[in-house]
């Protein structure tokens, strides 16, 4: 198993139990208690836990993280709609998108459901679900289903999304850190993530205020990799200067 693999798995048992002891993940991955140590010290520094005497506890705000799909739906939903607004003006009559599994990005793809020129390449489950009668001319990437995030994962995705090049590229995230960059919750679904942006020409990210200034579990991807930011307020004046820097439109 590789590191990164162990890593993921972790943050996955604390998500659950709230807790991790050291000596038992020692015995889990057949590995030594300081290697298990480094690991949670990466945790730590990623604001995922806390260090504890013989382990280390959840902070309390990444639990947000793991929020199952249909709750996240409905959290800010005032907020996503207000972005969702502003996205589809780069949505042309028969533009091709490739979409994320976000519940902000479905909230875009419901405001242009009578497009009938509009083609979607995407791995949310939620957008079958909700857009099945739709207009739209829609591709699902297939893959392994993952229940709590409404996605589907894995190489079938991949492939699935590599066959196509697109206008645009919609996508959110959980985070964004100054210093550290764009963030998500989950290694998988960052590398889906990474590959969708290859495909387009143009590459729109979706947030809420609240993303801005808040650290996840993994880097998705560098600033510079962004074309336009589409927010619910006017971020800071030190946000502005950084987004401007990379040539960031940023939107709101």
């Amino acid at each position: 198993m590789l590191p990164i693999e162990r890593l993921e798995i972790i943050k996955q048992i604390v998500l659950t139990e709230k807790k991790l002891y050291v000596s038992k993940l020692s015995q889990k991955f057949n590995v030594t208690e300081e290697t298990i140590r480094r690991d949670l010290e990466k945790l730590k520094v990623q604001g995922i836990v806390t260090r504890s005497y013989g382990g280390a506890i959840l902070n309390a705000e990444r639990t947000i993280d793991d929020i199952p799909f249909y709750k996240r739906s409905k959290t800010n939903i005032d907020n996503k709609k207000y972005v969702a607004s502003k996205a589809i003006e780069f949505i042309k009559e028969d533009s091709t998108i490739v979409a994320d599994c976000s519940s902000t990005v479905l909230e875009v793809l419901k405001l242009i459901r009578d497009r009938s020129g509009v083609t979607i390449i995407t791995n949310s489950v939620g957008v079958l679900s909700e857009l099945n009668k739709s207009s739209l001319n829609i591709i699902l990437t297939g893959g392994v289903i993952k229940r709590r995030s409404l996605s589907m994962q894995g190489p079938i995705t991949h492939c699935t999304i590599k066959k196509y090049s697109v206008d645009l590229a919609l996508v959110s995230c959980k985070g964004m850190d100054i210093e550290k960059g764009v963030l998500d919750a989950n290694e998988e679904e960052a590398e889906i993530k990474r590959i969708m942006i290859k495909q387009a020409n143009t590459v729109i990210m979706l947030i809420d205020h609240d993303k801005y200034d808040k650290t996840s579990f993994v880097k998705l991807f560098d600033y510079e990799d962004i074309d336009y930011i589409i927010t619910d307020q006017e971020p800071r004046a030190e946000w502005m200067e950084l987004l401007h820097s990379y040539n960031i439109d940023v939107i709101y």
